[in-house]
């Protein structure tokens, strides 16, 4: 069992207001700015939410598929994974989209695209984003 922290701080009204993500239980990274004008596209240099869930789902899913593709015989050489969250002010987050392009040597494509599904099934992260109403991946062989 592992158990991960993260410390923030806000300041003022949901709108007007901001906040830092002061640190993280492993020290790897420090004071990042939050805010809802950068949720909401209005502020660059900030970070929100749902791109921290995005680079979670993205590290999460790679680790998912990675694990499914040795297991199967067909370790990856490289896998380039990226997850774009959307979120909608009023509803909340309405998806998450993953793409994957991938050098496993030894695979043909059916077994990759079985593979890239299953992990989007099996990964921790997708599944604490179960009521996300959409999640998506797009996979393809380099």
């Amino acid at each position: 069992m592992a158990d991960s922290t993260a410390h923030v701080t806000w300041s003022g009204s949901l709108t007007e207001g901001g906040g830092t993500i002061e640190s993280v239980g492993s020290g790897v990274f420090e004071s990042l700015p939050v805010s809802w004008a950068a949720r909401t596209g209005e502020a660059g240099g900030q970070t929100t939410p749902e791109e921290l869930i995005a680079a979670a789902h993205a590290a999460c899913y790679s680790m998912a598929l990675s694990h499914g593709l040795a297991e199967a015989g067909t370790p990856p050489e490289r896998l380039e994974t990226s997850a774009t969250v959307t979120f909608v002010p009023g509803t909340g987050i309405t998806k998450s989209a993953i793409t994957v392009r991938a050098t496993v040597p030894g695979i043909e494509e059916p077994e990759f695209l079985h593979a890239a599904q299953t992990a989007v099934e099996n990964c921790p992260v997708s599944k604490a984003l179960a009521g996300v109403p959409e999640i998506t991946v797009d996979a393809s062989l380099a």
